[in-house]
């Protein structure tokens, strides 16, 4: 009976325990894919797509009356999948919020928490990692932490000054100008610069200048030089005749070498990326724009796969640090121990983080060094490789031996003319063992023929260069992002959207990758610096950066930040909307020139490309004609732009077409030429960049020699549209 009882009363079988369950919210689906591989079980990984809450698009969503608190709201076509992130946290144990860490990251994660917790017992915390790796992955989610309210105060306060500053100028553009048009506090400075320095390239005219090779010969040796000396001065050739000169003077002169120089020099590695140093050499040496280094940047740094396994190639790709951490270093050093350990240097290089930096991330690198490109390329993109390889080359090199150089200069002397020829060759290739596409050309050259002080050689020939000064040169992605960061315009992570904003709102335009102002940007540029010209200023924006870093040091109070501001702005405001002069009447001038269609006059309109001729006849009447630009050398009528039927390539014909078949595939410029009279363009070629040149082909002024290229360009677009009008008639 006990025995009995025993088996029906004994003690209770312990449950068998649950296991807990945590959601994980990133910001972007492919990051999602990567964090739930290397978790496994037990999470689930979803993306927040970015904010889905923020300030209303169609209203300044700004309490200015209650010390400028916002007004949140879900963003548009985003509460479904609000909703299901709330489920979602309802049904877990545990919630991880692990957006981006940085500013925006924080205010994601901040108004996630605020939507998620009435909704849910499950604790909320805040998780960051530098890198998507499974050791920096599952070390985040043991220690996971509070939300930074201070970073969360300094994103506020940026967004609601932009708020404040766009909202309040946007409507002055639309009264003076153009409905629609809209101004940023951040890009209206980027915009000024651009339009400052096109003033700069429009107002240069370059000077022509000749430089005098001449080639050598020592037995089977040759020598291409340069003169250097001339009558014992530096040679100013201002023309071919001034080259010819000198040729005639030497031609019979006896030559030999004069001097033999060598001298060693050490090239430094640089140090790894931060992220405005990553696009500008993204855009010189691949030439990807801003945008699409960031683009593929985020991809690298967000998950490849490789071989079944989802793996982040590099760190956040966000950050204005060159500091490594340590077990970055060891890994490198290991890796280099391996297989360059010649060129392995006793101790580590720390490289010293900029002054004005935030240091919140350290460099831009590899997430494993044994990743090297040659391994990756079969798991990446074309792109997606040139770009990593360029990461991974800078990085390792940074913790490599400087290279060895050593220079040989040649001088050849013979009637008082001196010419000279240098040479490099490394002696040791240090950290230029792992770089490949940075290796410079000037580093390393041809070597150069055994010769001794006082050989004769044997003069080849004699050849003169035509060069032009060089002016100005037009912001590029590049130099345009390494302004904004000397100046302390905006941060790493806005860099790439300023350009893009302004080449969206066709402020500005690219060509031959260079950033132009567009007619439209250049007016709203003109309206806004001369009437805020205390606030569309860099050191305004760098001020406000600066203050922002304090809101994000818990140093300032950011809405008082905001009230220091706004009060004199808004009367500014107030004052420009009073007494501007509305410019819509200028925009809009009737001219003389009469609508072939209808007879009516012609209004010049600005449109988002610049300005255009319209019939005054609109709506019933719908012709439309470019504005003429200049003269047509060849008949008197007007220079007008156009465009290809095929692929829409802009170029600039004689509006009397075909009566009249002048074309040129160059700008023209309100510059007549001081030789003959006719018109000046704007030419680009990779030698000489961007230069002023007269249009005439009989005319020498500013020629760079290319004129059988150009008349046979031309001679091909004019047969495309001949062919686009005839096309158009048969219709």
């Amino acid at each position: 009976m006990a025995q009995s009882k025993s088996k029906k009363t004994g003690a209770k079988k312990t449950p068998k325990k649950t296991k807990k369950h945590v959601l994980v919210i990133v910001e972007s689906p492919a990051k999602a894919k990567t964090i739930e591989h290397y978790l496994g079980s037990g999470y689930t990984v979803k993306a927040s797509m970015g904010h889905l809450i923020d300030l209303p698009r169609s209203r300044m969503g700004v309490k200015i009356e209650d010390n400028f608190q916002p007004e949140y709201i879900t963003v548009r076509g985003r509460a479904a999948l609000l909703h299901e992130l709330q489920k979602d946290a309802k049904n877990s144990d545990e919630v991880l919020l692990a957006s981006d860490n940085d500013r925006e990251g924080e205010a994601i994660a901040w108004h996630l928490s605020n939507a998620l917790s009435p909704k849910t017992t499950a604790p909320i915390q805040r998780i960051v990692f530098n890198e998507i790796t499974p050791i920096a992955i599952k070390e985040a989610v043991k220690h996971p932490g509070t939300i930074d309210e201070a970073k969360v105060n300094a994103q506020k306060a940026r967004r609601v000054l932009d708020r404040l500053v766009g909202y309040n100028l946007s409507p002055i553009l639309w009264k003076k100008v153009k409905n629609g048009l809209s101004a940023g506090r951040v890009q209206s400075v980027a915009l000024r610069l651009i339009c400052e320095r096109e003033k700069e390239v429009e107002s240069f005219i370059p000077e022509e200048f000749w430089t005098l090779n001449g080639d050598f010969s020592k037995s089977r040796s040759k020598l291409k030089t340069q003169l250097v000396l001339w009558n014992e001065k530096k040679p100013e050739l201002k023309s071919e005749n001034e080259v010819n000169a000198i040729i005639e003077a030497i031609s019979k002169e006896d030559f030999s070498v004069q001097t033999i120089k060598e001298t060693d020099r050490s090239a430094k590695p640089k140090p790894p990326f931060t992220t405005s140093k990553m696009q500008q050499v993204s855009a010189n040496r691949l030439g990807f724009t801003s945008k699409k280094t960031m683009q593929i940047a985020q991809e690298l740094y967000e998950g490849i796969t490789i071989d079944s396994t989802r793996v982040g190639l590099i760190t956040y790709m966000r950050t204005d640090s060159v500091r490594i951490s340590q077990t970055a270093l060891d890994d490198v050093r290991s890796w280099l121990s391996e297989h360059h350990p010649d060129a392995l240097p006793e101790k580590q290089i720390q490289y010293s983080v900029g002054k004005g930096a935030q240091d919140a991330h350290e460099c831009i690198r590899p997430t494993y060094v044994k990743y090297t490109p040659e391994f990756v390329a079969k798991y990446v993109t074309n792109d997606q490789l040139k770009l990593y390889t360029l990461v991974w080359e800078r990085f390792v090199a940074s913790q490599m031996k400087d290279a060895k150089i050593a220079t040989t200069t040649i001088d050849i002397v013979g009637g008082g003319a001196v010419f000279r020829v240098s040479a490099s060759r490394l002696l040791e290739k240090g950290f230029y063992e792992v770089v490949k596409l940075l290796m410079s050309k000037k580093d390393v050259t041809e070597s150069l023929p055994l010769l001794k002080v006082g050989d004769s050689v044997q003069a080849q020939s004699f050849y003169g260069e035509q060069h032009f000064t060089q002016g100005p040169a037009r912001y590029s992605d590049a130099s345009m992002v390494k302004t904004l960061e000397e100046k302390g315009i905006g941060r790493p992570s806005t860099y790439a959207p300023i350009i893009s904003v302004l080449l969206d709102r066709y402020y500005v335009t690219r060509s031959n990758k260079q950033l132009v102002p567009t007619q439209l940007g250049k007016i709203i540029s003109n309206i806004l610096v001369d009437s805020f010209p205390d606030v569309i200023n860099e050191h305004f924006t760098a001020d406000v950066e600066n203050k922002l870093d304090l809101i994000d040091q818990n140093k300032l109070v950011w809405n008082s930040m905001i009230g220091d501001f706004f009060a004199p702005f808004k009367k500014k405001v107030d004052e420009v909307l009073d007494t501007q002069e509305s410019l819509k009447g200028t925009l809009d001038e009737v001219t003389d020139i009469k609508c072939e269609k209808c007879g009516r006059p012609f209004l010049k309109k600005l449109g988002r490309f610049g300005f255009f001729l319209a019939c005054s006849g609109f709506p019933e009447c719908r012709n439309t004609k470019s504005i003429p630009l200049a003269h047509c050398p060849k008949c008197g009528g007007d220079i007008v732009s156009r465009r290809t039927h095929s692929r829409g390539k802009e170029f600039f014909g004689c509006a009397n077409y075909p009566d009249c078949d002048f074309i040129t595939h160059f700008k023209p410029l309100d510059v007549n030429c001081p030789k003959c009279g006719w018109f000046l363009v704007e030419k680009y070629d990779k030698k000489n960049g961007s230069y002023k040149s007269c249009i005439n082909p009989d005319c020498d002024y500013l020629h760079s020699g290319n004129e059988e290229e150009t008349a046979a360009a031309n001679a091909a677009t004019l047969q495309s549209f001949a062919a686009s009008q005839e096309s158009k008639g048969d219709e």
